[in-house]
């Protein structure tokens, strides 16, 4: 196509409109609630600005979203607490928007995608140094906190699971984009910050985060030893191994949190269910949310009672539980059915499977199905689409993984 053609200078411009306002995403994602709302709601301005609205019917995963998402809308009519209703409604306003928004933006040049990833990058390491901040003025007091399961304050309002997750994430996409690296200076740079941001991620200890870094560097060896060479994969096997041993044994934060994780299945093997540990927090939040869901399993119990119905059952089942530790279940697909009920349930089982259909046969679709599996995963053991940051690190980074695979076809 002509550099002349308006249509092309359009598109560009949405593009590159487009690149700003992700940057602008996880800016905001990092540093203020408001922020983060104004720049998504204006990335899916830019992006369906001049699309024809009979367009967005042919989006299935966008549809299958507004499917379940209405399913909260309509448990309006049976929950009495309306101001909860509302929250639980309207945190999910992205999942109406961005998913259309990334399927009708034009693809990317591979320019724009390193553009992207450079600044990301400095973007993530910036959110990575104000919280190794803070372990650097004083290691000896932030460590002993991991005694009781208090990790070092985080970026995105100290949410340390979604910021976790969301380092993990963009490590994924950095080795994905790796090859789009044409300058020395930059492939230097992305090592130097693959490398920071493993090292934080095992001094940060955080779960989650941690559990799903240790999956794709697995996963990406074992890929690379069927692929390439067998013995040099091996010899990665064995230099994980003795790096996590090291790690386990001269980070401190890291083997307070093991110790934190190995007290907490000895108290459990003896029967000493309490709620102060988080493990145990989250059985004692699925046994109750199974008993409601078995009272309310057509429609559920209404998006907006869901905790005074978590509430009772705490009551009920484990009344010495104190209130600080009642908790919404730590399992997306409990609180679906329990706020819609069973229909709600099904169509949001086929949403989060949907993105399987979007991998082809080609090398690089590992990555796309490393972002789903790390996503995937998070659902079985935390509220994802219940707070905003949750709902914005799901949708931002599968999404932005499935529009760069458009790049790679159209080179």
């Amino acid at each position: 196509m002509d550099k002349n053609n308006p249509l092309k200078q359009n598109l560009l411009s949405k593009t590159n409109i487009a690149v700003v306002l992700a940057l602008g995403m996880l800016a905001g994602f990092l540093l203020e609630r408001a922020w983060l709302s104004f720049f998504v709601f204006a990335f899916g301005l830019n992006s369906l600005w001049n699309v024809h609205p009979k367009r967005w019917f042919k989006e299935k995963f966008w549809m299958v979203g507004f499917a379940w998402v209405t399913m909260y809308a309509i448990s309006y009519l049976w929950s009495d607490d309306k101001f909860a209703w509302e929250h639980h409604y309207t945190v999910k306003a992205p999942v109406l928007l961005l998913p259309l928004a990334f399927a009708l933006l034009p693809a990317f040049s591979v320019k724009q995608l390193r553009v992207f990833t450079l600044w990301a990058s400095a973007i993530m390491l910036a959110g990575v140094a104000y919280s190794l901040q803070f372990f650097i003025k004083d290691p000896a007091y932030y460590t002993e906190q991991y005694v009781y399961s208090h990790v070092l304050p985080t970026p995105a309002e100290c949410d340390h699971i979604r910021f976790s997750l969301s380092v993990v994430l963009f490590i994924i996409w950095a080795v994905y984009a790796w090859p789009m690296l044409n300058a020395k200076w930059q492939r230097w740079f992305m090592g130097f910050i693959l490398i920071i941001f493993s090292v934080y991620l095992h001094i940060l200890a955080a779960r989650t985060g941690l559990a799903l870094w240790y999956l794709f560097i697995l996963c990406w060896i074992i890929r690379y030893a069927i692929r390439k060479k067998a013995i040099v994969g091996i010899g990665m096997l064995v230099g994980l191994l003795v790096a996590t041993l090291l790690a386990v044994n001269y980070i401190p934060t890291l083997e307070k949190r093991v110790w934190y994780i190995k007290e907490t299945i000895q108290r459990y093997n003896r029967g000493e269910v309490k709620s102060d540990y988080s493990d145990m927090g989250r059985l004692i939040s699925y046994r109750i949310a199974g008993a409601k869901i078995a009272q309310h399993p057509i429609l559920g119990a209404g998006s907006g009672d869901m905790y005074a119905e978590m509430i009772d059952g705490y009551k009920a089942m484990y009344p010495d539980v104190p209130e600080e530790y009642r908790l919404l279940p730590h399992n997306q697909f409990f609180i679906v059915m329990l706020a819609a009920g069973v229909v709600a349930l099904a169509l949001f089982v086929l949403w989060v499977l949907m993105p399987l259909a979007w991998l082809k046969d080609t090398g690089r679709t590992f990555y796309m199905f490393m972002t789903w599996l790390s996503l995937a995963l998070t659902l079985l053991i935390e509220p994802v689409f219940e707070v905003q940051f949750g709902v914005f690190v799901y949708l931002f980074f599968l999404l932005w993984q499935k529009h760069a695979l458009r790049t790679q076809e159209n080179r």
